[in-house]
Order: C-alpha cells, then sequence, then structure tokens
C-alpha cells in the first residue's frame, strides 16, 4: 500500500521548501502534498497562496499562462476556480508563530492531521534567521542596548519545537544560517539547545547529518556535519545552510543509515551557464532615463575606464570595445523567453516549463551614471581576473564618496557575480541595492534581475512572486532553494519508504 505523507511548512516564505518537497512527491510512488504553510509576511504569503492554489490542479490552469505571456493581471482566482482557491486559503495561512493564540489554534490543525495521516506526516521550515547570520550578530554589536537573551528572534526555534512536539511526525526537516553554529546566549552556544530540544521533541528523533555520514555507533553527530554546500548539490550558489534532518526513533531504528543521505557531491554549476541565454537587458538612469541617455552614460563611462592609467590593459580593452560598441541593449525588461541555456539537462528540466513563452520578472533597476561605470569595472575586471575586485583595487575616479569606504564593511561593495563560479549567496540584501550582485557581462552595467536571482536560487521559471519588486527580491534572497530541497525531499521519501 503506498504511503501517503501531509506536509506541514513553517515559517514558509515564498515556498522554496515547500516546492521542493511537492514536486518530489509528484515524482514518486509514494506521495508528499503540502498540508498547511505558515507565513506572516504580507507579500511572501500571496506567493505561497497563488503556488498552492496552482499545485491544487494535475495541469496549471490555461489562465495562468495567457496572463504571464501577455503580461496581464491574473484574474480573479476565487471567481474562476471557487473551490481551488478556497483550498489554497486553507493551505496557506498568513499567522506569527509565537503570536497571542496562534499556537492554540494550529494545534487543533495538527490534531486534526494526525487523526487524519496517523504518523504519515512530514514538518519543514526555517525559522527566522536573523539573529543567527553573521551579518545580523555584527549589525547586533553596534547597538548600544542590544541584550541577545531580550531578542526573541533567538527562541523563535522554540515554536518549531512546540509544532514538532504536538505533530510528532515520521520526520522533520529545518534549515537556519550557517551562524547558529556559533551564535551564543547566555554564555553557551544555542545550536547544542536547539539540538536538545529536537531530539528530545514527541517520541524523539534521531538527528541526522545529509550530506556527511551518519555516526554507525548511533551517537550525536558533530554540529559542523549538518552544514550543507548547496553548490555541492547541483545550486548554482555558494549557500552554506544548516540543515536538520530528523527521523522519529521508532523507524530510525530500522534503517540502513550508509553514507551520506545526499550522495555525493556533484559536478559545480556556474552563474554564466544558470543565467546565459536569458535576454540582454540594460540597467536604468535613476533620472531621464531612455535608451539615448543611456547609451551616452555608458559610453561616457568606459571611456573613462579606457583612458585611466591605473587601469590594468585587458581591462582598459574591453572598456574600449564597450564605447564603440553598436549592440548596446536596449531594453530594460523582455517579453521574450530567450535563447536555451548551457546548463547540464537535469536543471534544464527543472527550470523550464515548455507552455510559458516570456521571461517572468526580468527587468532591470535604474542606477546613477557613476555606478554604470563601477559596474562595467567591476565586470570587466571580473572577467579578466577570474575574481571580483576589492573596493581599493577601484580606480579613484570609481571610488564611492563614503567616509567609512575604506573600512572591512565596505571591501566588498560593488561584488560582480563571475560566469564561471557558483554565485555568492543571494540574500534578502538584494532587495535594498544591486551592488553585491552585478551581472557578469561589462556590457550591461546592471544588478541582477528577480529571475535571474530565482534562477540561482532553483525557482522554476514559471514561479510567479507576488508584491512590488523590491519585495520580490527579499522573498527570493530569503528562500531555500527548491532544488536541494527536492534532493532533501527524494532522500527523506526514500528513507521512510
Amino acid at each position: 500500500m503506498t504511503r501517503k505523507f501531509a506536509i506541514i511548512d513553517l515559517f514558509a516564505g515564498p515556498g522554496g521548501l515547500g516546492e521542493g518537497f511537492s514536486r518530489a512527491g509528484r515524482a514518486s510512488d509514494a506521495g508528499m502534498k503540502i498540508h498547511l504553510s505558515v507565513e506572516m509576511d504580507d507579500h511572501a504569503i500571496q506567493t505561497l497562496r497563488l503556488r498552492a492554489f496552482l499545485r491544487s490542479f494535475d495541469e496549471f490552469p490555461q489562465e495562468y499562462y495567457n496572463a504571464l505571456n501577455k503580461g496581464a493581471p491574473f484574474p480573479d482566482w476565487s471567481e474562476l476556480y471557487p473551490s481551488n482557491w478556497k483550498l489554497a486559503e486553507q493551505e496557506a495561512r498568513q499567522r506569527v508563530l509565537g503570536g497571542d493564540g496562534v499556537f492554540e489554534e494550529l494545534a487543533v490543525e495538527l490534531d486534526h492531521t494526525r487523526e487524519a495521516h496517523g504518523g504519515n506526516t512530514i514538518l519543514i521550515g526555517g525559522p527566522p534567521c536573523q539573529a543567527y547570520s553573521l551579518a545580523g550578530r555584527s549589525r547586533n554589536k553596534g547597538k548600544a542596548d542590544y541584550v541577545p537573551e531580550q531578542d526573541e528572534r533567538h527562541y523563535l526555534y522554540r515554536e518549531y519545537v512546540r509544532i514538532l512536539d504536538r505533530l510528532n511526525p515520521a520526520a522533520f526537516v529545518m534549515e537556519n544560517v550557517k551562524g547558529m553554529l556559533s551564535s551564543k546566549v547566555d554564555g553557551g552556544g544555542i545550536f547544542s539547545r536547539v539540538l536538545d530540544d529536537l531530539e528530545a521533541s514527541g517520541d524523539g528523533y534521531r538527528l541526522l547529518p545529509l550530506a556527511q555520514p551518519t555516526p554507525e555507533d548511533g551517537s550525536r553527530a558533530e554540529a559542523r556535519s549538518f552544514l550543507i554546500r548547496a553548490e555541492d548539490h547541483g545550486v548554482p550558489q555558494a549557500r552554506h545552510r544548516v540543515i536538520i534532518l530528523g527521523i522519529r526513533k521508532d523507524i530510525a531504528a530500522g534503517l540502513d543509515l550508509d553514507g551520506p543521505i545526499l550522495g555525493e557531491p556533484q559536478p559545480p554549476v556556474t552563474v554564466g551557464e544558470a543565467i546565459t541565454g536569458m535576454w540582454q537587458l540594460r540597467s536604468g538612469l535613476s533620472r531621464q532615463d531612455s535608451v539615448y541617455s543611456w547609451h551616452h552614460a555608458v559610453r561616457e563611462q568606459a571611456l573613462a575606464i579606457a583612458n585611466a592609467s591605473e587601469i590594468p590593459d585587458d581591462v582598459q580593452a574591453i572598456a574600449r570595445a564597450i564605447a564603440s560598441a553598436n549592440d548596446l541593449p536596449h531594453h530594460r525588461s523582455s517579453g521574450w523567453k530567450g535563447e536555451k541555456s548551457k546548463m547540464p539537462d537535469h536543471l534544464q528540466a527543472w527550470f523550464s516549463d515548455d507552455r510559458l513563452r516570456t521571461t517572468l520578472q526580468h527587468e532591470t533597476r535604474g542606477h546613477i551614471p557613476e555606478d554604470l561605470g563601477r559596474y562595467m569595472y567591476s565586470a570587466a575586471y571580473t572577467h579578466v581576473f577570474k575574481k571580483a575586485p576589492k573596493l581599493i583595487e577601484f580606480p579613484e575616479f570609481l571610488q564611492p564618496k563614503h567616509k567609512n569606504r575604506s573600512s572591512g564593511d565596505f571591501a566588498d561593495r560593488f561584488r560582480t557575480q563571475a560566469a564561471g563560479k557558483p554565485s555568492t549567496t543571494v540574500t534578502s540584501h538584494i532587495s535594498k541595492d544591486g551592488h553585491y550582485f552585478i551581472h557578469p557581462d561589462p556590457k550591461q552595467c546592471r544588478a541582477l534581475t528577480v529571475r535571474e536571482a530565482a534562477r540561482l536560487q532553483t525557482f522554476p521559471d514559471n514561479y510567479w512572486f507576488c508584491g512590488p519588486r523590491t519585495k520580490q527580491y527579499h522573498q527570493v534572497g530569503n528562500a531555500v532553494p527548491p532544488y536541494l530541497a527536492h534532493q532533501i525531499a527524494t532522500a527523506v521519501m526514500r528513507l521512510l519508504s
């Protein structure tokens, strides 16, 4: 008899983990279906609910593609498909975990889920990480009145644990930032507390690393064993995250855990492979933008770089070519699907959708003329030296006017994502400016678009992010890469089956 697993997704964001588990469930004999997703953000919940609605069909409705391919607004789904939309509203709930009465409300739902599915449930999710992240801790140190013990974000993982304890699922997956390994509260490491709480929840759990061998003697794995390098698993991004797999002890006792659960590392996928083939775009100008004014500004910046004596010869050559080029991009967004990318076939199949005739959310931001020069120089330098220049390696006339530009915080202020490597970690900071996520083509003088960032995060090309553009970037940067989640889900299904 085929087992059907109900998935509960907490702190779901735009649905990266859920997308991976859902697609694994559709592809396997043993089914997995999202039963409940919980998220607090106004825009992420819209994205989550739309995706839940689409997954309620065997095939996405044609009206979805009609809107996407024509660049038109979505119809009122609640009127067009009321029963499917109601299911989506029941699945994707906007709630603040830890808020008054929220656990009590969800507990009723969890009890119903246990009654309906028995032990065939899986809990997934990633509690918010700002208090654990290295960048967040650095910011907090600068606050005179910051007291870690009073930061509720340190303890949001306990909401995950409360639900784990109540649901007592067959398995759980919890994701968080690498900084959780070294974060301290009350003089002690937070990670050991997290592991203790997870291990003792419900009927008890065996905590397993996914990318490292499981200890043969049944002991707990070392803390760093729970760290996963996404670039080792087909994700075109150097994203290092703590991911804990828990299997209920009565199930774990009968498992043969030989070798890494996720299998051996895969060849790296590069930025170039992931985004090559997408339509070339120009950035915009913050003021008085037009094709002519942008081309003029780009050529002006290119000539300045080409004529500066302190710039390496090969970088100057690229700038001279741009200054005289007749094929500078004209468009800031693309209604075309573009050419086939150079990525491996299995990733091509993961991203592509034959019913999609356009590239979604592939639109550029506006920049000041000086930033066009900085982006051009950074991309050209990266092309020549295969690494992005530090700020100190920029010529003086391209240096920003910040008083603290020489501090360590600004050393990587402008960073091109090298075409021949996986990208650096895509984070929610991409929503604020694009300086750290510069496109590798010097001619385009721009930051990555939402869709390019989504590619690096391995969201399928038909995945629509709701809200204004800054919120779309924020959602992309906060998510678990769905392709990695898919591999985790497949491994979990293999263990539970």
